[in-house]
């Protein structure tokens, strides 16, 4: 029942600059990795060949999202002109330090369209539907597939540090320092807004649309259930929580903060009051990422190692590997059979995920 797994090198592949971010297409065919310099690479899932190259962003590359699936998130008439007009396209949205987001279709490797938002960098995409939010410093604006604005929103108080867009749609999530602002995904109108009294790094939805999660600055992970406007808090980090993952079933939440990835129980009442389960690691934790379907948890630390983990088994480590740096992003693919590691040296290694 506790048999290790084994973690086999499927493909690696160079950028020109560290890893920034990292994103599986909604097929599964294509990695998406962004260089910090600008470029973002397409790798093919099976043999790591570069199809394409974009220019990305001159002064830098900050963020990707794909194009949900055509029927994924919101149910809502997918003839709609607001997508990509072949179904076969593949549409990759990127924010960048020129305050500008760009869209490319991935099939051809060509710059579709740009919407410029403002000087500060883009540093947050979330999609919901049809429709991607971007925010920019203090700016959030909803886009349309073709580059136009959909509508731009009330400045926030601060600048938003975490966009994220609930499960099923409905509404997106902004956090900045002070709070969280939730905000209705088709009409734009401000739903409900959370006071919080610091800095707020992360975001994350329960994939039932019932939790909503920061992570903070202070340091602590806070939770509310906006349906209720119930409120839960876990305090005592050792550092910031900047790292989230729930897993498919809703009921474990991991965390970063220190050198223990944190794991908690959200069943029921949630996890306020109950001890989490610590997996331990010898540097401070830096990415979490648990499986799409399945219930493997991958965690990465500063000294290079990554490990799988099995949160609910009596000997949860399942398998290690050590990377020549630091990871930057850990992501599964869509399938789960693949999980992709962007690193700070540039790397992006592309693992095999064997029972």
């Amino acid at each position: 029942m506790d048999a290790p797994m084994q973690l086999t090198k499927h493909w690696a592949a160079t950028l020109d600059d560290y890893a920034i971010d990292l994103a599986w297409s909604p097929d599964g065919a294509l990695l998406a990795a962004a260089s910090g310099a600008g470029p973002v690479s397409l790798f093919s899932a099976t043999d790591g060949a570069k199809r394409h190259q974009l220019p990305g962003h001159d002064q830098g590359t900050n963020c990707i999202a794909w194009t949900p699936e055509a029927g994924g998130g919101r149910r809502e008439d997918q003839s709609s002109s607001q997508l990509p007009a072949s179904p076969s396209r593949l549409l990759l949205a990127t924010g960048g330090q020129d305050g500008a987001v760009k869209f490319w279709d991935a099939t051809a490797g060509q710059h579709t369209a740009t919407a410029a938002l403002s000087n500060a960098w883009v540093e947050h995409l979330a999609w919901s539907g049809s429709t991607l939010f971007a925010a920019a410093g203090r700016k959030l604006a909803a886009l349309r597939a073709d580059g136009s604005v959909a509508h731009t929103f009330k400045d926030a108080a601060k600048s938003i540090s975490a966009l994220a867009a609930q499960p099923a749609g409905g509404c997106v999530a902004a956090a900045h320092f002070g709070g969280v602002q939730l905000w209705d995904a088709d009409d734009f109108v401000l739903q409900k807004e959370f006071p919080y009294a610091n800095g707020i790094h992360a975001l994350v939805w329960s994939p039932d649309n019932k939790w909503l999660v920061s992570g903070n600055q202070d340091p602590s992970v806070h939770l509310w259930i906006p349906e209720t406007d119930v409120e839960l808090h876990m305090s005592g980090y050792e550092s910031k929580v900047k790292h989230l993952s729930y897993d498919h079933t809703s009921r474990w939440l991991a965390t970063g903060g220190g050198r223990d990835a944190c794991i908690w129980d959200c069943a029921g009442e949630g996890p306020e009051g109950r001890e989490p389960a610590m997996l331990p690691h010898e540097a401070p934790v830096c990415a979490v990422a648990f499986q799409h379907t399945h219930s493997l948890l991958a965690t990465a630390s500063l000294d290079g190692v990554v490990q799988v983990w099995s949160p609910e088994r009596a000997k949860p480590l399942r398998a290690t590997v050590k990377m020549p740096a630091a990871a930057t992003k850990l992501v599964w693919s869509p399938d789960d059979a693949l999980l992709a590691i962007g690193s700070e040296k540039g790397a992006v290694y592309v693992l095999k995920c064997e029972a």
